[in-house]
């Protein structure tokens, strides 16, 4: 699974929105479905996916600064 949410500057709503995906997941795991990916976050979030059980984050511009041009 994957998300990209609408950008929060606060944690606690950053990990609401995670939270509620990581949630989707573990249900979707407990009814036997085969999915082992939880990809959710950014450069700007990706602490709260993390806190929030994420298995794949998306840091690009964190490490390689913002795009230009």
């Amino acid at each position: 699974l994957m998300t990209i949410p609408a950008y929060f500057k606060e944690f606690e709503l950053q990990f609401k929105f995670f939270n509620q995906l990581y949630l989707e997941f573990k249900n979707l795991q407990n009814n036997n479905i085969n999915v082992d990916t939880l990809s959710m976050g950014m450069s700007g979030d990706f602490e709260a996916a993390i806190a929030a059980g994420a298995t794949i984050v998306r840091i690009g511009s964190a490490i390689f600064g913002d795009r230009t041009g």
